[in-house]
């Protein structure tokens, strides 16, 4: 009740879109790109924040947030269970903007695509160490990708594949 609720008002919060509107008073371009990586880094603590609370109104009981193992590169995002699988899930978020006017059709990668073979590889083996300090090896356990694509202006549009790659 309380997460649905919350969600309620985080899914209000983003209804024009989880990125923050670009700085226009810049005119270097290094600032400029340190700006936008700030923002990127911004949107992605949004779309976070906004996972989180899309996966407790589904029925996830959340058990760890951006879980890192000492010596592994990369983290989970998420950890928690639904019902008696224990769901490892990795957050991707994407700010979108409108093709331009004259813009050639350039191929826009999903933000799905962004979870490719190192990066799987990664998770496996920080959820791995996770299975291991907890000592629970044998319980059911899958890895989930949660995809959210915001466009300015409109509500995010959120994809949760469950089971999207298993542990190698």
């Amino acid at each position: 009740m309380l997460a649905s609720l919350i969600f309620s008002l985080i899914k209000f919060r983003a209804r024009n879109g989880l990125s923050q509107a670009p700085d226009h008073q810049l005119s270097a371009d290094s600032i400029e790109s340190a700006s936008a990586k700030r923002r990127a880094r911004e949107t992605g603590i949004r779309g976070e924040t906004y996972a989180y609370w899309y996966l407790r109104r589904s029925g996830y009981t959340m058990v760890a947030r951006n879980y890192t193992f000492p010596g592994f590169k990369g983290e989970i995002d998420m950890v928690g269970y639904d019902g008696p699988i224990l769901a490892f899930v990795e957050v991707k978020t994407r700010s979108l903007k409108p093709p331009s006017m004259g813009q050639s059709g350039a191929v826009r990668l999903s933000p799905e695509d962004a979870v490719d073979s190192e990066k799987r590889r990664n998770l496996s083996r920080i959820a791995q160490q996770f299975l291991r300090a907890r000592r629970i090896h044998s319980i059911s356990h899958r890895f989930d990708i949660l995809a959210i694509e915001t466009h300015e202006g409109t509500s995010p549009t959120v994809r949760l594949t469950k089971g999207a790659f298993q542990m190698k």
